[in-house]
């Protein structure tokens, strides 16, 4: 029987090295299932091009394709693509910012945006902040660990199950961790539902809504947005 041998790292790396993947796997951190016309756009490339690059991501475990009818959605295959890509935007140069459209999503995006539907940049960085030293989560290695003041806020928040541990995830513009995995999502997904916060025009990019901004600020100490 044929043995693995050590994982191929570099192979890896090669798929995401091209501009144009690595914008297809940005543009679906947040958890979204998009077409390819969406993507092509992303992309800066052909609907022919882009075909390309997803049967190549497709096949590499990257993404999954979900069918509407005649339609095809692409999405990332699970959070460890989303990690994945998380933890090499922190390690990546900043791109030079040449208009002011630019400068704007790049705001909007450091300030406040999803990644695989927990909460990231500075407003994930400082909830999670907040909780810890609130001691509503306590890390311990990679994880956040929620506590027994934790779930009670939780639950006053109207999260009836919250789940007990979440994971830690670098946050490539803070450069500090946020909060991930089922606990933050579970708290993303409520502080929607609160309509704390709302979704922009711009993808992936979060808005704190003025009752957010006085709740965030009376329960938490998080202010700024």
């Amino acid at each position: 029987m044929a043995r693995s041998g050590d994982v191929d790292i570099a192979a890896a790396a090669k798929l995401m090295a091209d501009s144009s993947r690595a914008a297809v796997l940005v543009e679906l951190t947040d958890g979204r299932a998009l077409p390819p016309s969406e993507l092509a756009a992303v992309a800066g490339v052909s609907r022919s091009t882009i075909s390309e690059h997803l049967a190549l991501l497709e096949r590499a475990g990257f993404l999954t394709v979900e069918r509407g009818g005649r339609h095809r959605y692409f999405r990332l295959a699970g959070p460890a693509v989303a990690e994945a890509v998380e933890a090499l935007a922190a390690l990546a140069p900043r791109r030079q910012v040449s208009s002011l459209k630019q400068a704007n999503r790049a705001g909007a995006l450091a300030d406040a945006r999803t990644c695989y539907g927990h909460l990231a940049g500075r407003l994930g960085v400082g909830i999670t902040e907040a909780m810890v030293e609130r001691g509503l989560v306590e890390r311990e290695a990679e994880v956040f660990l929620l506590t027994a003041d934790g779930a009670a806020w939780l639950r006053a928040l109207g999260v009836e199950r919250p789940p007990r541990a979440g994971k830690t995830c670098n946050d490539w513009s803070e450069r500090r961790p946020h909060l991930a995995g089922k606990l933050g999502v579970a708290l993303a997904g409520r502080l929607f539902e609160l309509e704390w916060l709302q979704r922009t025009r711009q993808r992936r990019a979060v808005r704190v809504t003025e009752r957010g901004a006085r709740e965030l600020r009376a329960q938490l100490g998080v202010g700024g947005f």
